[in-house]
């Protein structure tokens, strides 16, 4: 009996202890989900600029909690930002895939990525990648000394953590600008495809960019507190910023 009982009371210390921290690794897993989904929803109401303590309360959860799986707002913004602009990726991808029509195919990728919010969290460095690495040909048409084509950027505040800029002229390597950056090219890149098809066919007006297109998802997806006013607000919004982008006949 004595054996017994020893061996009883020390189970609980035998348990293996990848047995023991599983519901620890469940509760971790859950409060992440439940801190980006938070994240998602704050940053794409009020902007990057809002504090942690805000994406905290929004997830039920310690602002330390938040901290813990990111130990700084720049973390946190990172990873909504790549995981956003992956998202859009997949989505010219599907269009791409989905659709023979070239207008059909960019009208698609827009009007997905407007109605899932995408515009809400578009990523302010990837408005800039997409001027920059278009900046050649639009100096080439509209010559030395013309206008510099502008972006609004994302809602942020002084001082705030944001991403940072991957096209731009760096002095050092910076944390996971790699990453973010073969991701900015990747969007690009097939965003890129959409546009040059749409234009070949004499659909899209032959000044229409990337950055064009990127800016009409960021245009078209306004943040209202009514879901049901805001999806009519953008398909509505949308339906006018695709008739400015059409080709017309001579």
């Amino acid at each position: 009996m004595n054996a017994l009982g020893n061996g009883l009371g020390a189970q609980p210390a035998g348990v293996p202890a990848h047995a023991r921290s599983a519901p620890l690794r469940v509760d971790a897993q859950r409060n992440l989900e439940h801190v980006l989904r938070a994240a998602r929803e704050v940053f794409g109401e009020l902007g990057y600029g809002a504090p942690m303590e805000d994406v905290a309360r929004r997830a039920r959860v310690g602002v330390g909690t938040v901290y813990r799986r990111f130990p700084s707002k720049d973390v946190l913004v990172r990873r909504i930002a790549e995981e956003e602009t992956a998202r859009l990726t997949d989505q010219a991808r599907s269009a791409l895939g989905q659709e023979d029509e070239p207008w059909s195919a960019l009208s698609r990728f827009l009007r997905t990525s407007v109605a899932s919010g995408a515009g809400r969290l578009l990523p302010p460095q990837i408005l800039r990648v997409g001027v920059e690495a278009e900046d050649s040909t639009v100096v080439g048409e509209a010559g030395e000394g013309g206008d510099e084509p502008r972006v609004p950027q994302q809602r942020q505040e002084a001082g705030t953590a944001a991403p940072r800029a991957v096209a731009r002229q760096r002095t050092g390597p910076e944390a996971g600008d790699e990453d973010l950056g073969a991701g900015a090219a990747e969007l690009l890149e097939v965003v890129g495809r959409l546009v040059d098809r749409a234009r070949t066919s004499g659909e899209l007006r032959h000044d229409v960019t990337v950055s064009d297109v990127l800016l009409v998802i960021a245009t078209a997806a306004p943040s209202l507190p009514d879901a049901a006013q805001q999806a009519a607000a953008s398909s509505r919004l949308l339906d006018i910023l695709l008739e400015g982008l059409r080709s017309r006949p001579e």
